[in-house]
């Protein structure tokens, strides 16, 4: 690996990978992804990488690994340093920090209950999950964007967990926009940033990996 060299060990569906992805972008970080096979065979370079989780994404910089989206993020944003997806407000850092833990604790959990549910989606998991985005639109109030009229930590760390809402919106049987329009209305505007919209794949694509993934363990 050259020095200055940037990679992206990657699995096109994975949110986590897509916050990478789209941190690089905001930077204009040239990278290169290279795709891995998470159910055929992973590659040595990634159990070598990430010996301790053996999953993406892994960011390899100078030959150097960094795991776990969030912490990937956050280091691209110290490499790179300009334009800042942290505030400058050591105080508002924190409060991105609390809503990005929050989301990695919270979100994809909430849409993994739906989409792993046998039969009928139950109430409980469906209202869990529409309470958890209650609680972000609390966080967004009036702004923009969460951290205020611009991109920034923590769009980076929501936004790519909404590609998967389409299959959670069919197996759930409701609408995101309707239980939670403000949040909907965040989602929309990060969908007008070019570094968003060409690297989230089609939503209903994503719905077909999830159909495949609910086979491959057997749910009906």
């Amino acid at each position: 690996m050259s020095k200055g060299e940037v990679v992206l060990l990657d699995c096109w569906a994975s949110p986590f990978c897509l916050r990478a992805k789209i941190a690089l972008a905001e930077k204009g970080v040239e990278y290169e992804a290279r795709a891995e096979n998470l159910f055929g065979g992973k590659s040595d370079l990634l159990l070598k990488s990430n010996p301790i989780y053996k999953k993406v994404p892994v960011l390899l910089h100078d030959g150097k690994p960094f795991c776990e989206s969030t912490i990937i993020v956050n280091y691209i944003d110290e490499t790179w340093p300009s334009p800042p997806l942290l505030p400058s407000c050591a105080s508002e850092r924190a409060k991105a920090r609390f809503w990005s833990d929050f989301i990695d604790k919270k979100v994809f959990d909430a849409v993994c209950n739906i989409w792993k549910s046998k039969g009928e989606v139950p109430e409980t998991a469906k209202n869990e999950f529409i309470e958890i985005l209650k609680q972000l639109e609390g966080a967004l109030g009036e702004k923009d964007f969460f951290g205020g009229d611009s991109f920034g930590f923590v769009d980076v760390i929501a936004i790519p967990l909404t590609c998967w809402f389409y299959a959670v919106e069919k197996f759930g049987g409701f609408k995101v926009e309707n239980e939670c329009p403000k949040f909907s209305a965040w989602m929309n505007k990060c969908m007008q940033k070019d570094s968003v919209a060409r690297i989230l794949p089609d939503p209903e694509k994503v719905y077909e990996f999830v159909i495949m993934l609910r086979n491959m363990f057997g749910i009906e």
